[in-house]
Formats: C-alpha cells, structure tokens, sequence
C-alpha cells in the first residue's frame, strides 16, 4: 500500500477514535420539568461530602462553608486538586443547571472536557436526577469565593484527557454493585452508600489503572497519599452491629469509646446531618454486603 494510503488510513482511524472517545454531555433540556429544592439540597450535599474535598484546606467547618478547593490529592498518578465550587465568577457562577450536572453525573466539564475520576462522578452517576437539582439549588445559596483554581500536577500520558475518555469506556458502569437490595431500606442503603456518600472510592482497592476492584467492594485499601491503610467496613473487617454503626455515624464514637479520626471527622460531620433512618439504612447495608477477609 502506498504511503499515502497508509497516512490516510491512519488519519482515519484517528479521527474514528476521537469520535468514540470524546465526552457525550448531558442534554440542555434535561431538568426543564424539574425544580431544585435548597433545604433538600443541604441533605444532599451532607451525605455527597462535598465540603470534605472542596473547601479549603485551612477552612473550619461552618453552616454554610465556603467551596474555594485548592485541596491536593495524592496518587500514584499524580496531584489532583480540588476546584472551586462556590457560587463565584472563580467558581460555578458563571456555569448553568445542566453544565453543572454534567460534572457530576456524567464526568464532563464545561466546554466538553473529560474530568478525572479523583473527582467520585463514578459513584455520582447513580445520583438521581432530582437529587442533582437539589444539590445544585443548594450550592448557589452558598458564600461565592474569588479563589483561583490550581492545576493538577500530573504528567504524560495522563494529562491527556482523551485517555479519560477511554478509561470512562472501560470503568464508568450505571449497575449497582449490590444487586440485589431485598428491601427499601436496603435500597435506600445502598443509594446512600454507592451513590451519595461514594464510600467505595476511599474503602475499596484499585487496579493499576485506578478503577475500583468491586469485587473486593468496601474491603479496605491502601491510603493514596500513602499513609496506612483505609479499613475493611464488611462485616468481614468490621465485627460492629448495625445499632453500633448507626451510632458510630451519627456521634463519630466507636464502641469503645474511641474517636473517629482522619478524613472520617469530616465524613461523619455530613452524615450526622441526615435523618436517623438513613444512618439505619447505611448500617443495614454495609451489614449486607459480601464479607471480605
């Protein structure tokens, strides 16, 4: 074949797999039947944690905490760092309804750019569209910031987005990984686990591509930034009862009298927010969920 042939070909199967990996946003028109609520938004944004990752590292903990990012995160791909999300001109303010869902349920940011998983859209994807309106409608009434965003310091080949765009074809999956919910509390267990809190991003081992290994699901994993490990919270690693983990949630003791530390504070600083029922319902599932070793 000349050479002029194989160039053509070759330029052809590029532009092909551009196509296939380029985002897919969400439809403009998407939320026009809906409207968000802000005090459900709160909940929503309690259970998402979304004040752990985004407000800034030296942020006290507030009723109404301001989302200026700047927090770095550790992998064995990099530092990714957390944007700002407040209501600003430096953070969303500039972003609509849909763009803003876009990013979470669907891992697209705005001008159809892949964003990274560091960012849990992964787990986001099961939210609910009326959740995402609520959260959304919420985090427009919070304090706006001016901070600037950082970049993250990653290098080749996973500063290519595109890549991100494979990745996503091989990991970003919409089935539950406990499938078989037996009960609506057990559904609303399993939503406020894999969906809103993503507890498995943190609890669940990775493969050397960074995607979750689901079949060892909330068995404990190595710390990213390398400092100990994150613990097993199947009833394989974790002996507590649910009336002890409904209480661990909403209070942050053990029962031992022991003190939650490290990331979990803040984790249980949003949960101890929701109503008794979903700490119930978080325990029942965690209790459901295959032991691991």
């Amino acid at each position: 074949m000349p050479f002029a042939a194989w160039s053509a070909l070759l330029a052809a199967l590029t532009l092909l797999v551009m196509i296939a990996l380029r985002p897919a946003p969400l439809p403009e028109d998407l939320f026009d039947q809906l409207t968000g609520d802000r005090s459900r938004g709160r909940l929503v944004f309690a259970a998402s944690g979304c004040s752990s990752c985004h407000s800034a590292p030296e942020a006290k903990p507030g009723s109404a905490p301001v989302l200026s990012g700047g927090r770095g995160f550790k992998s064995p791909f990099g530092t990714f760092y957390a944007p700002n999300v407040s209501p600003g001109p430096s953070g969303l303010g500039f972003w609509t309804d849909v763009e803003i869902a876009d990013a979470i349920l669907n891992g697209v940011g705005r001008g159809s750019t892949h964003l990274y998983p560091a960012f849990p859209y992964t787990a986001y994807t099961h939210m609910s569209q009326q959740d995402a309106v609520d959260l959304i409608a919420y985090l427009r009434t919070l304090p706006p910031s001016p901070a600037a965003n950082k970049s993250h310091d990653i290098g080749f080949p996973f500063n290519i987005r595109l890549g991100v765009g494979a990745w996503k074809l091989l990991y970003l999956r919409e089935g539950w990984v406990l499938d078989n919910a037996t009960s609506p509390e057990l559904e609303r267990g399993r939503y406020l686990v894999e969906a809103l809190g993503h507890c498995g991003e943190c609890h669940t081992p990775r493969n050397f591509l960074g995607a979750l290994d689901t079949s060892r699901w909330l068995g404990g994993a190595p710390n990213p930034a390398g400092e100990g490990t994150i613990p097993n919270i199947t009833s394989g690693g974790l002996a507590w009862s649910e009336d002890e983990i409904t209480t661990f949630l909403k209070t942050g003791f053990t029962p031992t009298f022991d003190s939650a530390g490290g990331e979990m504070v803040k984790v249980i600083a949003g949960l101890s927010q929701l109503p008794q029922s979903d700490l119930e319902a978080i325990a029942a599932y965690l209790k459901a969920v295959p032991p691991i070793d």
